[in-house]
């Protein structure tokens, strides 16, 4: 009679962690999916975000975060850099793209312009914001930084290593940006060649992670992040959030974020 009781009650909170794990996840469909579309049918316009070159001299960079498309926008961002050094009057975008990666194509893609386009119907996030002189003293080291990306040649979707994977890479190599990727950005907990501990993308602390699929990171700009399968559950201490699978953020605005923007 005991066990009975016993295995009725285990079994009862497998089902409530299986509802707080799917309904999150479900809520992210319903918020996020784009379903019934051709990729070409969606919308890549600039998005407005990005000082005009011919009018803004000073350096900029920045770093964008916006939902896939289609169905897997339920679950993750896709994140990208925008560069404009001083005087220069068009930016330089840099982000990993998995098309054409098996036939021989490099994972990393550098292109002028298009700094801050909508992404397949999907308006980006600004995550970080720097201008001026500070801009100008990290241009070099992010390009730098995104030369020693080691997987150049590979590209997967889940668990990486992908988009978010080479961003937050370039985050960890240039801490200077203390940059903190959203908990949805399946892939930034990839490290890959065996390592299993690593700073955080801010380079506010530390991570412990097997292949981006389980694992754990504590940093002041992240909080507490736990790893299940690539789904991020996690506290943000700071600036008072949940974070959850397909929701990401639910809390207060994340101040945090890297900005010296006197535009805004």
């Amino acid at each position: 009679m005991g066990r009975r009781k016993s295995g009725r009650g285990w079994r009862r909170i497998a089902g409530a962690v299986l509802f707080l794990v799917l309904l999150p996840i479900v809520a992210g469909i319903v918020s996020h999916g784009t379903f019934g579309k051709g990729w070409w049918e969606a919308n890549r316009d600039p998005s407005g975000l990005s000082p005009d070159p011919s009018i803004v001299d000073e350096a900029v960079v920045q770093v964008f975060a916006a939902r896939t498309f289609g169905w897997r926008g339920a679950f993750a961002v896709h994140t990208w850099f925008a560069l404009k050094p001083q005087g220069a009057k068009d930016y330089i975008r840099m982000e990993v793209i998995g098309w054409g990666v098996d036939r021989g194509s490099p994972a990393v893609r550098v292109r002028r312009g298009s700094p801050d386009n909508i992404w397949f119907d999907n308006i980006p996030d600004i995550l970080a914001d720097i201008r001026g002189p500070e801009a100008e003293k990290l241009i070099p080291k992010i390009v730098e930084a995104a030369r020693r990306y080691p997987y150049n040649d590979r590209y997967r979707a889940w668990p990486g290593p992908n988009s978010n994977t080479f961003t937050a890479f370039v985050g960890r190599e240039v801490p200077e940006l203390e940059l903190e990727l959203p908990s949805v950005a399946i892939g930034k907990d990839y490290l890959g060649n065996g390592s299993w501990l690593s700073r955080t993308p801010s380079g506010t602390g530390y991570q412990l992670s097997a292949l981006g699929l389980l694992g754990i990171a504590v940093g002041v700009e992240e909080g507490l992040e736990i790893n299940l399968l690539g789904l991020v559950f996690g506290l943000d201490f700071e600036w008072p959030a949940l974070k959850l699978p397909g929701l990401g953020r639910l809390g207060l605005p994340d101040g945090s974020r890297r900005e010296t923007n006197p535009y805004h």
